[in-house]
Parts: structure tokens; C-alpha cells; sequence
């Protein structure tokens, strides 16, 4: 396929690559700032556009991977003469591209990206949505070309997938980064955790998380929570934090 990248983030970089890989042709790619766009088509071989006015509007498909916010207002600034018109966002609704091609539709990809570190995309699910068949067809087929696992969803399902993935990621990393802060202050480093993070997201490979939640809220360790909870009195937020998660870490544990 014929295809024009708009944005030039993480999601753009990746999907991008992936995509020129399975022997697709990135014709250009345009974003605000003209660096970025020279950047990646650089990598894509492409040519870059920095304005609306000089996005091509007669590829195969058009890929918006932008800000959330910003997406319905990349798409009403688009005159397509064809060409299927997709967002890549997980918790934006398929009605955010209407009126600006005759054929819309959703290629989200379930991971979390950074340019710094490469990934395997044949390992990433894929969420597809058309606003008719045959473009859902066409994003599956696309899809299956770089990923084993690429299936359709509505707007809903994409939506609980993408607060999943927040709950799952983006709010694990942040524990992380204050588990790192915290041995920071004692002069220990974040190294001592990493083989304990890494145990943990093995077992989650493995066996439901529920099955093997430990700590002292599951354990009803009365003792330790009160010499926790003692040791951050200081830190008012972060003990609101701690015993939030305990109390719903004990909830879970009775269901």
C-alpha cells in the first residue's frame, strides 16, 4: 500500500517501520514541525510536509498517530481525493475522523513505544476497526502483514483496553519511579529491585495476577501495614497512595 504518516512520535516511528518492512510504501510524512517530519522520512524514505497543504491526497491509506486531542483536528484539515483515513489511539472513537474520507477506521496497536528501544511487532496486538467491511477487511489484512495478533474492535473494547494498558503500564512505571526515588533518598539502588520487577512480570505471563497477588494487604498483615504507613507519615500523598492501593489490594483479595 500507498501510504502518508501524520505525526512523527513513538506510535508514528514504530508503526511506520514496521509497516515499511512488510514491503509497504511510506510515500511521505507530515507533522507541525518540520524537523520531525525530516527525521523520520529520513528513516522511511519518504518525503516530509510540514503543512496540510502539501500532504499527498491521492495514497492508499492515511495513518494520523497524534495527540488524542488533537486528532479530530489533523482530520478535518485533510482533502482526500481517496484513500482509507485511520487514527491509532486507543480510547478515541472511530466517529472522531467523520467527514473527512469516505472510509475511516482504528489500527491500534496495544504497547507501549519509545524511540529509544526497538520492539518486535510481530508479538503486538493489533485492534482493527472499519467503518464499513471491506475496510475492516483491508486493516486486517494490512494488520496480519506485521503483527500474529490483529483482531476487530469496537470503540468499547478498544476503550477498556486502553484503561487496562494505563493501569497495566503507565501506572506501574510511576510506582516504579517512586520505588526508585524512595531508595534514592536512602542511598540504595533501583537495582536491588529489578530482579523482584522482573519475577513479577514473569508471573503474570504465566498465571492470572490475582492467583499470585502477595504482600501484606493480601496477607492481612496488620503489623507491617501499620510500620509502613509509620515510615511515610511524612509524605501525606504517598501514604493517601499506599493505603488506597491496600485497601483495594484487600477488596480484590475477598472477591
Amino acid at each position: 500500500m500507498n501510504i502518508v504518516m501524520l505525526g512523527s512520535g513513538n506510535v508514528a516511528t514504530h508503526l511506520g517501520l514496521a509497516l515499511k518492512q512488510a514491503g509497504n510504501n511510506i510515500l511521505q510524512v507530515w507533522s507541525r514541525t518540520e524537523s520531525h517530519a525530516l527525521h523520520l522520512a529520513s528513516k522511511l524514505d519518504a518525503s516530509a510536509a510540514d503543512s496540510f497543504d502539501k500532504i499527498i491526497t491521492d495514497a492508499d491509506l492515511y495513518i494520523i498517530s497524534v495527540l488524542d486531542d488533537a486528532i479530530s483536528g489533523v482530520a478535518s484539515r485533510l482533502q482526500l481525493k481517496k484513500g482509507i483515513l485511520v487514527h491509532t489511539s486507543g480510547t478515541t472513537g472511530i466517529e472522531a475522523l467523520n467527514g473527512s474520507s469516505s472510509k475511516t477506521g482504528v489500527f491500534y496497536p496495544l504497547q507501549t513505544f519509545s524511540k529509544q528501544k526497538t520492539v518486535d511487532f510481530a508479538t503486538i496486538p493489533i485492534a482493527v476497526q472499519g467503518s464499513d467491511r471491506d475496510t475492516a477487511e483491508t486493516l486486517l489484512s494490512l494488520g496480519k502483514q506485521i503483527s500474529r495478533n490483529v483482531f476487530l474492535a469496537d470503540d468499547k473494547q478498544r476503550r477498556a483496553m486502553h484503561i487496562a494498558a494505563v493501569f497495566a503500564c503507565n501506572f506501574t512505571n510511576h510506582f516504579y519511579t517512586i520505588a526508585e526515588e524512595m531508595l534514592e533518598q536512602h542511598k540504595l539502588d533501583f537495582d536491588l529491585v529489578r530482579p523482584l520487577i522482573a519475577e513479577t512480570a514473569a508471573k503474570a505471563q504465566a498465571f492470572s495476577p490475582r492467583a499470585v497477588q502477595t504482600g501484606p494487604a493480601v496477607r492481612g498483615d496488620e503489623g507491617t501495614l501499620k510500620r509502613h504507613r509509620e515510615f511515610l507519615k511524612e509524605n501525606s500523598e504517598l501514604l493517601e497512595l499506599y493505603d488506597k492501593i491496600s485497601t483495594s489490594i484487600r477488596k480484590q483479595s475477598e472477591i
